[in-house]
This record gives structure tokens, C-alpha cells and sequence, in this order.
């Protein structure tokens, strides 16, 4: 099922049992750092490289959409360094990986509150998402500077308001009306959502768009979250009954 016209929708897989929309929380740079003795920017840049490694793959495997958590809106709590050091990342990413997403036909979406990303980020973002928005292959969406709740508060408000002016009656507001809300308004719901580095938390991520998403969780560090891991997390979805609270006729899942 692709996206509705007025947000988000929950999606099916593909015919091989791939999903559609694979979103990851990329945890433990700082901590695979720290096992490694080297210093935390070192980890947050390992972390940088395997990013490029795993969209190679998702393009490779024909995976319509992959969202990452890349900066949360509570990362601004960390100390001043290591947030710029991540800002500093970012923008690497976007400036040197931009001609390789263009050539593999990867289309850049940046989801979150931008009017808080540094000028130059938010200049690059604007860059990369322009130089690549006639692209058919992945869609590479990077959460940066986001926070679901703060997303959903801001859905809530922007309905208010229409409220308020006469433009909506509040008794037609529907799931459907508030998806188109949300950042993630054109995009379809992930299938799958991979946590590294053991953590059994949402952290604040899509908490709106993974009401049926099936969730795999691993042990694994982002920065050595590999290939095979991922095919591990592709394999196991394959696997799992996708019913979104109803019962659907057999298929090849349902074998013993």
C-alpha cells in the first residue's frame, strides 16, 4: 500500500517478503568507541562510514524508503563539542556523498524541526534534496534535529489553528488528517525498524508512524552493524505475520 494523499499509511511487502520502509535508531557510536579506546568522535565517524555501507545496500536490495535517526532533538544535550562535532559529520555526509546518491538515482529527504540546524547544514540539506528530488531509486530519509513528540505537538497545533481560523471542523479530524501533519506526511509507515546496540527503547522516534511496525533489536553497536546483520533483520521480517490488528488469509509465511 503506498502513501495516502493525506499522510502516511500503513505498507504490505513487496512480493520476495522485503520491506518497503526500513527505519534504524543508530546507537553506540560513543559506546563502541569507549570498547575500542579511541575518543567519541571516532566513534560518531565510524558510525558516518557504515551509514554510506548500509545505504549502498538498501539501494542495492531495490528497498524503496530507509530512515535514519541521525541527530535527535535531545542530542543537544550533549556537550557543546561533541554536538558540533556531529553537525560537523552531517554536513561531511551530505557534501561529499552527494554525487555518489545522485549516481545511484537516491533521492534525499531530511525530516525535523530545520529552522534549528546550523545555516550550513540546513544549506546543504537544501542542496542535496533539490539535486536529488527527480531520483526513482531509494529514498534516504534522514531524521535530523528530530523528536516525535515534538513532531506530534507541532501536528496537533498546526490543526488548531486551522481550527481556530474556520478552515477545519474538528469532528472530521482522522488518522488521515493528522499523518498529513506530520513530517513524514508523503512517506509510508516503515515495515521494519532495527535498533542497535541492545537498547529496548524508541527514543523518541516516529512513535506515531510505528503503530504496527515490526520492531528487531541487536546487540550489535552501529559502527559494526554489518551486512549480514542487516540481511539477518531483513530474513527475520520475512518471516513475521503482518495481520495490522486484523487476520489476513494464509500465505508463505504461514507454513510451519
Amino acid at each position: 500500500m503506498k502513501a495516502s494523499l493525506y499522510g502516511a499509511r500503513p505498507t504490505r511487502s513487496s512480493a520476495d517478503g522485503m520491506p518497503q520502509h526500513v527505519a534504524i535508531i543508530m546507537d553506540g557510536n560513543r559506546r563502541w568507541a569507549r570498547r575500542h579506546g579511541q575518543p567519541d568522535h571516532a566513534g560518531h565517524r565510524a558510525g558516518v562510514e557504515n551509514l554510506r555501507a548500509v545505504v549502498r545496500v538498501c539501494s542495492d536490495l531495490g528497498i524503496p524508503y530507509l530512515t535514519c535517526y541521525a541527530f535527535s532533538t535531545e542530542n543537544w544535550k550533549r556537550s557543546a563539542a561533541e554536538v558540533e562535532g556531529l553537525w560537523t559529520l552531517a554536513l561531511e555526509f551530505l557534501r561529499t556523498e552527494l554525487p555518489e546518491l545522485i549516481a545511484r538515482r537516491v533521492r534525499v529527504r531530511v525530516i525535523g524541526e530545520r529552522g534549528g540546524l546550523p545555516l550550513a547544514v540546513r544549506q546543504a540539506v537544501q542542496l542535496a534534496e533539490t539535486s536529488t528530488a527527480r531520483n526513482q531509486g531509494l529514498c534516504l530519509v534522514l531524521a535530523l534535529n528530530y523528536g516525535a513528540r515534538q513532531e506530534i505537538v507541532r501536528a496537533a497545533r498546526a490543526l488548531c489553528a486551522q481550527a481556530a481560523a474556520g478552515q477545519l471542523d474538528p469532528a472530521t479530524v482522522d488518522e488521515e488528517t493528522f499523518s498529513a501533519q506530520l513530517h513524514t506526511a508523503d512517506l509510508p509507515d516503515p515495515d521494519l525498524l532495527i535498533r542497535t546496540s541492545g537498547e529496548l527503547r524508541i527514543s523518541n522516534f516516529l512513535l506515531w508512524q510505528i503503530a504496527y511496525t515490526e520492531i528487531w533489536v541487536t546487540d550489535s553497536c552501529w559502527p559494526e552493524f554489518g551486512t549480514a546483520e542487516l540481511h539477518a533483520a531483513l530474513d527475520a521480517y520475512r518471516t513475521r505475520q503482518r495481520r495490522f490488528g486484523g487476520s489476513d488469509p494464509p500465505g508463505p509465511r504461514d507454513a510451519p
